[in-house]
């Protein structure tokens, strides 16, 4: 049964702009579902019409059987975990967490259990006396969560809630709200512009963009097969190497490089003499030891090395090759304006991850063997997939 269903959810301002466009999702119960996408793509406006925080201009919004569209915040069975935290200064954790129910007039022996055993699950027993301002920023976070599981709703929304936490906070505190939502097992919506945080806490992935949504999947399913280049750039840190190639007979030929298409070429042949976008994963280039071309599907990229980024147990190798980089509408969407002007004049145009040990160094000239069925092809006019080899 889906705890949360939207068909042909749409928004639109009064001002004419379109938030959001005939969105069609579901959440299963249990499940853990998260909307990725940069900002403005519409993520937190659907949240916020779930949550009937937001009016609806078209469609319709389920949770379980029934309709909400017109029925008023109080009354959905959800409990929502914003950004900000918005604690009471004046009252402890404990009062902060029982709040809402104090409100709804829960007797007192049955709101303490309740507090305790959120506080339980969040291990907050030994903060509850204290007051926010006595509180880390994880800790606080805690607090709020806390404050939505004592309602024991059907469903919890969560917008951004690690946004304001520093990075090896965010690490810790993701699996921090999946243990707490496999304990819970209520249906989860969860708001984020962060790839990384969708991949490691999604059963399932909604990529959003200009209000429609571009592919719903599980993390495995969108690395390993995106529905289109949007897809494909904005999922995988760092990112997909993408480029202009052109399909001639058997061969790939990107910039003045051929690349042998081995058993690729099938799903090519109605593009030979027609150009595509090749898109490489950043682990898929792996640096030539002199072993051999090897399968029939591995073929050699020879590149520049212009930056390497020493990261411990890895290395990432920036270089260049004169074929011509495709994919820069995402530059501007990901990275705003400035930084996309400063992008697309890089001296280098591919990134790959390599074993820190390599010893490859800048102004190096290299070779990378490429399984080139690993390689994804989508087509220049529409921007989609083209269907890959089973493997």
């Amino acid at each position: 049964m889906s705890a949360i269903s939207m068909e042909k959810l749409s928004k639109v301002y009064s001002s004419g702009v379109s938030a959001l466009a005939g969105l069609d999702l579901e959440v299963r119960d249990g499940e853990f579902v998260v909307l990725v996408g940069p900002s403005g793509c519409g993520k937190t406006t659907t949240l916020r019409m779930v949550a009937g925080l937001e009016s609806i201009t078209s469609g319709t919004v389920r949770l379980g059987d029934l309709v909400v569209n017109d029925v008023s915040p109080r009354q959905r069975d959800v409990a929502m975990v914003f950004q900000n935290y918005a604690l009471y200064p004046h009252l402890t954790v404990a009062e902060n967490i029982g709040f809402a129910l104090i409100n709804k007039k829960v007797p007192k022996p049955d709101r303490e259990r309740r507090v305790r055993s959120a506080a339980a699950a969040l291990g907050l027993m030994d903060l509850l006396g204290r007051k926010p301002g006595q509180l880390s920023g994880g800790q606080r976070q805690r607090v709020a969560m806390g404050r939505a599981i004592v309602r024991e709703p059907s469903v919890f929304l969560m917008d951004e809630p690690l946004s304001n936490l520093d990075a090896k906070l965010r690490v810790r505190m993701r699996s921090e709200v999946l243990r707490v939502h496999k304990a819970i097992g209520a249906a989860t919506l969860y708001v984020t512009h962060d790839q990384v945080e969708a991949m490691t806490m999604g059963d399932r992935v909604a990529v959003l963009h200009d209000g429609e949504l571009q592919q719903y999947a599980t993390p495995r399913e969108l690395y390993d097969r995106p529905a289109n280049l949007f897809v494909a750039e904005f999922i995988g840190s760092p990112e997909m190497n993408l480029y202009e190639a052109t399909v001639t007979g058997d061969e790939l030929l990107l910039g003045s490089q051929r690349l042998s298409l081995g058993p690729a070429r099938t799903l090519l042949a109605p593009y030979r003499g027609r150009t595509v976008i090749a898109g490489i994963r950043p682990e898929h280039l792996e640096l030539d030891g002199g072993a051999g071309a090897g399968h029939a599907g591995m073929a050699t990229l020879v590149a520049d090395v212009r930056v390497v980024e020493e990261l411990g147990d890895e290395a990432h190798v920036f270089f260049s090759i004169d074929a011509t980089a495709a994919g820069a509408s995402m530059l501007a969407a990901a990275a705003g304006e400035a930084e996309a002007g400063l992008l697309a004049g890089a001296t280098h145009n591919g990134i790959a991850r390599t074993n820190s040990r390599s010893a490859v160094r800048r102004g190096q000239r290299v070779t990378f063997r490429v399984d080139t069925e690993r390689i994804h092809f989508f087509d220049p006019d529409t921007s989609m997939a083209v269907p890959r080899m089973p493997r």
